[in-house]
C-alpha cells in the first residue's frame, strides 16, 4: 500500500507541476484549470489515495461502476461527472449518482433528462459534447449545428449548460491535436456571448495531450493513467 501512495503521489505532482507550467506559459492562472481523476476499470482504493492528496472531480464512464465505487467512497468530498456516453435508459440512475453529465450529445438525452429531473426535482449541469473532429466512429454535435442544438435545448427547463466538452481524434504527437483544441476554444468563444454567467467550463485534454489543450484554454482535463496508472 504505501508504494502504492508513493507512485500516486508522484503521478499527481507530476500532473500538477505540468499544469501549472502550461498556465504560465500562456499567462493563464493555475487556478483556472481544474484536475479530473478519469476513473474507468480503476479501484476504488486508488481514487481514495489520491482523493487525500487533494483531487476532487473524478469522472466515471459507466453507470454501474460508478455506483459500485460510490457505495465504497461516499464519504468523501467528491464532485462527480459523468464523461461516458449515457444511454436514456440509464438516466434515472444516473442523476442520482452524477454531479454534472459531460456527454449532453442528443435531443433524445435531453428528453430523458428533464423528464426524470422533473421526477427528482433537480436542475441538471451539463455540458455539451462537440466531435470536433467529426469522427463517424464518436459520439458528440457536429461543431456546424452547436447553435441549433443550443436552441432546441432552451426548452428544457431543468438542463443548466455549463460549457463544452469534446474527445478530438487520437494522435500520439499533441501537436497533431492542437488544432482541435484551438477549434474547440474558437467555437466556445462564439456561442458565449449568447449563454449566461455559469457557461465557463472547457472540458478537453486527456493524458497524453493536457499540456496543449491547457495552452488552447481548457478549463477541466480529464486524466486517467498518467495519473492512476495502469486501469485494472
Amino acid at each position: 500500500m504505501e508504494k502504492l501512495k508513493k507512485i500516486l503521489r508522484e503521478n499527481y505532482l507530476r500532473i500538477t507541476e505540468q499544469i501549472e507550467k502550461a498556465c504560465e506559459r500562456v499567462g493563464r492562472s493555475p487556478s483556472e484549470v481544474k484536475l479530473l481523476g478519469a476513473a474507468k476499470k480503476q479501484v476504488p482504493e486508488k481514487v481514495k489515495i489520491l482523493n487525500e492528496l487533494g483531487l476532487k472531480l473524478i469522472g466515471e464512464n459507466y453507470v454501474q461502476e460508478a455506483e459500485k465505487k460510490q457505495k465504497v467512497l461516499k464519504d468523501l468530498p467528491i464532485e462527480w461527472h459523468c464523461i461516458g456516453r449515457l444511454q436514456t435508459n440509464k438516466v434515472k440512475k444516473a442523476l442520482k449518482l452524477f454531479h454534472l453529465i459531460e456527454t449532453l450529445d442528443r435531443i433524445e438525452l435531453a428528453q430523458a433528462i428533464q423528464k426524470y429531473a422533473e421526477k427528482l426535482n433537480l436542475t441538471v449541469p451539463v455540458f455539451i459534447e462537440i466531435n470536433i473532429g467529426k469522427e463517424e466512429t464518436k459520439a458528440g454535435v457536429l461543431p456546424e449545428a452547436l447553435e441549433d442544438f443550443l436552441v432546441e435545448l432552451t426548452k428544457f427547463d431543468k438542463i443548466k449548460i455549463k460549457g463544452l466538452m469534446c474527445l478530438p481524434p487520437y494522435s500520439e504527437n499533441p501537436e497533431e491535436t492542437r488544432p482541435y483544441f484551438v477549434k474547440m476554444r474558437e467555437l466556445f468563444e462564439r456561442v458565449k456571448p449568447y449563454m449566461d454567467e455559469e457557461f465557463k467550463e472547457l472540458s478537453m485534454g486527456t493524458s497524453g495531450d493536457f499540456v496543449v489543450a491547457i495552452e488552447e484554454g481548457a478549463t477541466i482535463v480529464r486524466i486517467g493513467e498518467a495519473l492512476f496508472g495502469k486501469r485494472e
